[in-house]
């Protein structure tokens, strides 16, 4: 009978690189783990301590089958190598869960099924959609700051203390601790990525703010659903009823404070009301049945958007409402936003403008996309500050010397080079005057953000002589590829599939003898003969060399030596 170790580590090795690293992630190994062959992945794989860890990640419908061991099992219980090709539970297993099912025999038993909500009722899905209104606006300023400035992380994955200021005193969220839910939103949604220490906006992220706020909704709504774990999804691709949450794993203690939050942020998007007394909404309810998001139902509940501002004098514009998205990205590009509410203001500075021209603007495409927008015209003071700032953009330009590759800093006003030469924020860049311009090894494109950031009126020259837009984070694929479980397990894997075959009784025999020669354990050998005939040696394992075994054989007080090609069997004396 062949033993469950040599069964999963058989069954291991025939998974792809792809399902076996996925298999590794869920049980939660180590990349760096000390495992030498299939073998040994399968004994640790089948130890009582981490048998128990993945029972944890099963939810109630998984555990009872596994307690009943009724039927091939496979989904998540076969994900996490409890059990066999046919899916019968491991007998390591079947006692583990034997186990849990005498500690908690609650979480082996169907519960009730939930009550379907109650619609709610106007004035509550009204109080949600301007939750959602509310909270997409929130989102947007936080990937607006990703797009300009990624958001650091700390080694532990949340963003780190300074950047969590900066958004808070921007009024982007009211809170600090709210950050972590909207960027999760975000990242089940594909709209920002969590790559190596920092959070960046993706190419989604960027038309998503550009989108009208029922569309930002339908995308975040969907990657909602889609990022719930399997245990809330039901077979038509909705989730179950949120009151159902709390009882979906039963047996893993930290799932109460993730299913508490997964229903706050629910909440937050305007899907759930803050008790279960709110009833459930038309859009939830679709959602929940599994239907594409639709913010039809929504939208009579949502604050108009408009189209149109105040330009004033003292260079300050007002949006009576709520200004539509694209529009607001636009002028946030050229103006500084100083109230977010349902009627806000806009500040355009010298600094403001520059930052629009730094991007792509020029003095006449301002002044066309502010005509149209503007109910009043272009104040005189707004139509100066953009003409004197124009004149003075591009004071300095920024080019690469093709004979050098260095970063050539050029400029027709001798005095403003000077300031540069000497600002000491500029110092890492190296800058030596060469003649009437200074020069750096540094790229092109990060000095000129270096003196864009430092306020000066820089402009980037191509290899023509032209003047060129340059964007911080250019819109395209990023180098380091994700952190994919094949990616994370791509060592561990090729030293698996370099170890002891599982095909055949050679790899198996192999490596028992390895583990009784290194435990110097006492084992019976059973022998082939040359006459054919079958003879047993039990023996203190001393040593594997050459094909051969040598061991002590008490019995008869030698030392015996057995060529491995003859053992027919190994076990324990």
């Amino acid at each position: 009978m062949v033993s469950d170790a040599r069964a999963l580590a058989t069954r291991l090795a025939e998974l792809g690189d792809a399902a076996l690293a996925r298999t590794l992630a869920a049980r939660g190994v180590s990349a760096q783990s000390g495992w030498h062959d299939f073998f040994d992945a399968a004994e640790a794989l089948l130890d009582p301590a981490s048998i128990d860890r993945a029972l944890t990640h099963l939810d109630r419908r998984d555990l009872i089958a596994l307690h009943r061991a009724a039927g091939s099992l496979d989904g998540r219980p076969s994900e996490l190598a409890l059990v066999d090709a046919d899916g019968v539970p491991y007998t390591a297993v079947a006692e583990r869960v034997a186990a849990a099912a005498a500690a908690a025999p609650d979480a082996f038993r169907p519960p009730a099924p939930p009550a379907e909500p109650a619609p709610a009722e106007p004035r509550a899905a009204a109080a949600a959609a301007e939750r959602a209104f509310t909270t997409a606006g929130s989102l947007a300023d936080i990937l607006l700051a990703c797009l300009h400035t990624p958001l650091a992380r700390t080694g532990a994955g949340p963003v780190s203390a300074v950047d969590r200021r900066r958004l808070t005193d921007a009024g982007a969220i009211d809170v600090a601790d709210d950050l972590e839910d909207l960027l999760a939103s975000a990242a089940d949604a594909g709209l920002a990525d969590a790559r190596e220490r920092e959070w960046t906006a993706t190419l989604a992220g960027e038309r998503w703010l550009e989108a009208p706020t029922p569309q930002r909704w339908e995308t975040i709504a969907e990657g909602f659903r889609a990022g719930l774990p399997d245990g809330l999804r039901t077979p038509a691709h909705g989730f179950v009823v949120p009151d159902a949450w709390p009882d979906i794993y039963p047996l893993d203690p930290e799932w109460p404070v993730r299913a508490a939050r997964l229903r706050s942020i629910g909440v937050r998007w305007g899907l759930f009301g803050p008790d279960s007394s709110a009833g459930e909404f038309p859009w939830t309810a679709a959602l929940r049945a599994g239907e594409p998001a639709d913010a039809a139902t929504m939208a009579d509940y949502l604050p108009a958007e408009i189209d149109r501002v105040y330009l004033q004098a003292d260079l300050t514009a007002i949006a009576p409402g709520p200004l539509a998205p694209a529009l607001d990205l636009r002028l946030r590009s050229i103006a500084v936003r100083e109230s977010r509410a349902q009627a806000s203001t806009y500040r355009f500075t010298a600094a403001s403008v520059g930052a629009g021209m730094t991007e792509g603007e020029t003095a006449a495409s301002m002044r066309a996309f502010l005509a149209e927008l503007s109910l009043t015209g272009i104040p005189q003071p707004l139509d100066y500050l953009i003409e004197s700032t124009a004149a003075r953009y591009g004071l300095v330009r920024v080019s690469t010397d093709d004979a050098t590759g260095r970063t050539r800093v050029e400029s027709t006003d001798a005095g403003l080079l000077d300031a540069i030469a000497i600002d000491q924020a500029l110092r890492p860049l190296g800058l030596i005057a060469d003649g009437g311009i200074l020069t750096s090894r540094v790229a092109r494109d990060a000095v000129y953000w270096s003196l864009a950031d430092a306020r000066y009126p820089v402009v980037a020259l191509d290899a023509t002589g032209a003047a060129e837009s340059v964007h911080r984070r250019a819109a395209v694929a990023p180098s380091v590829p994700a952190a994919t479980p094949e990616v994370t397990y791509a060592r561990l894997i090729r030293t698996l599939r370099g170890g002891h075959g599982t095909q055949g009784e050679a790899g198996w025999l192999e490596r028992e003898l390895e583990q009784a020669v290194r435990a110097r354990a006492e084992i019976v050998v059973v022998v082939r003969m040359p006459d054919g005939s079958e003879r047993s040696f039990t023996l203190e394992a001393a040593g594997l060399g050459g094909g051969r075994l040598r061991g002590r054989d008490r019995a008869a007080d030698i030392e015996r030596t057995l060529p491995v090609s003859s053992i027919v069997s190994v076990g324990a004396a």
